[in-house]
């Protein structure tokens, strides 16, 4: 079960001394990429940083790094384990998120860093990274429709809760292509408590070719672009800050091999399936993304009218027609899956695979359609088959994209 608000995890830091600065990313999308952007950059300036993103994707401590580095195993259960004694000691009852925000907290601390790049973990007001108190630049990535009851069913309201992040006195960088009502609301809340500036995205500076040419001649989706291009202002607003006499313009460079696991990612399973091919694994999961994912896939695999056969998985609670109709097209190939359990969320839960298909089935004419249950393995091995050569695309499901990359880390380790 999710349980919002400060109140726990304030208890389970209220005697932590905090004197890393953070950038804290909140939005419905985005946000990993950016952080991950930011994390390149700052390391490119020699800024020892911490990374806490969520959800982990295959090991619980893999959603924090040092230096772009993992933390290692030990670390992050020695620290897990005193943050859990003091937890049951004052009685305070924190929830898992909350305890992993705080095991996060005291890593940076313990490890030194200068800077802390903080990924929201659900909304943002009352979301247990909000009890940062100090922040260099905050950032609000695209704002979409997800998790509902709990922020609120319009995009309105969700922008709100988002907002939360801002701080009096704090830049805050925007991604401008989000709805106009969306931005109203927080143009307004930052007015409100004093945040600001408050910087739109992308506006490159025409007066820098150096820039500008950069931004020409890289290989980004639109969306992609727009992401680095946040997480390029909210570095040099957190140089500026930290008073480093750096030309933020030279650290672009080390973003170009930043990528985001799970994310557009293209990886072979011919260890799991014999397939030569590479797929596309993307943990799209909500409309914005799937939208996002189902024009991109369109565009550059669909050629002369090329099918795709789908590996598709959803977490309890999702809008199947949503997250289905934007992706699969009439003559295409599905094969559903549940995900397995998720270490660290008992609350998460796969949608019935049964009814994803019968959902697809009920959409679109299917050339081949498979029920594979709670088989991830089945599923990559049926949709090889069925793909032959053609393109395959993993989708849906961020856990869907843990299983099978714990699957492909697990056939390297020679785990049965």
């Amino acid at each position: 079960m999710i349980e919002l608000g400060l109140a726990r995890i304030g208890r389970l830091l209220e005697r932590t001394n905090i004197p890393w600065r953070a950038i804290h990313v909140a939005g419905t999308n985005g946000k990993g990429s950016i952080c991950a952007y930011v994390s390149a950059m700052l390391h490119a300036a020699h800024v020892r940083c911490g990374d806490f993103n969520s959800p982990h994707l295959i090991d619980r401590w893999d959603c924090i790094t040092i230096d772009e580095n993992v933390v290692n195993e030990s670390l992050f259960r020695q620290v897990e384990a005193r943050v859990n004694r003091h937890d049951a000691k004052e009685g305070i009852g924190a929830s898992e998120f909350e305890l992993l925000t705080a095991t996060a907290f005291h890593i940076f601390t313990q490890e030194k860093v200068e800077v802390g790049v903080v990924e929201v973990g659900l909304g943002g007001r009352l979301d247990a990274t909000n009890v940062l108190q100090s922040a260099l630049v905050t950032v609000i990535s695209k704002i979409g429709q997800d998790h509902q009851p709990l922020l609120g069913d319009t995009v309105e309201e969700i922008a709100y809760q988002k907002a939360g992040i801002m701080r009096p006195g704090v830049p805050c960088v925007v991604d401008s292509t989000n709805e106009p009502s969306v931005l109203e609301v927080l143009e307004t809340y930052a007015g409100e408590i004093g945040a600001g500036p408050l910087i739109k995205v992308p506006e490159i500076d025409s007066g820098d070719c150096r820039l500008r040419d950069f931004f020409q001649r890289s290989n980004l989706e639109p969306h992609q672009q727009v992401n680095l291009q946040c997480a390029f202002e909210a570095t040099r607003q957190a140089l500026k800050q930290l008073r480093l006499d750096l030309d933020p313009v030279d650290l672009l460079q080390a973003t170009k091999n930043t990528s985001w696991r799970g994310r557009l990612q293209k990886e072979s399973i011919r260890s799991l399936t014999g397939r030569n091919e590479k797929i596309l694994i993307d943990g799209a999961h909500n409309a914005q993304s799937v939208r996002v994912l189902g024009s991109i896939v369109d565009r550059t695999l669909r050629e002369s009218n090329q099918s795709i056969t789908w590996v598709l998985a959803a977490s309890k609670g999702k809008d199947l027609e949503e997250l289905l109709l934007p992706l699969v097209r009439a003559g295409d190939s599905v094969v559903t899956v549940e995900f397995g359990p998720v270490d660290g969320m008992p609350w998460v839960a796969p949608a019935s695979s049964k009814d994803l298909l019968e959902i697809a089935r009920r959409s679109v004419k299917l050339t081949g359609q498979h029920d594979a249950g709670p088989d991830v393995l089945g599923a990559l091995r049926w949709s090889s088959e069925v793909a032959g050569g053609g393109p395959l695309v993993v989708a849906g499901s961020l856990y869907l994209v843990s299983d099978v990359l714990r699957l492909l880390r697990d056939v390297e380790r020679g785990v049965q």
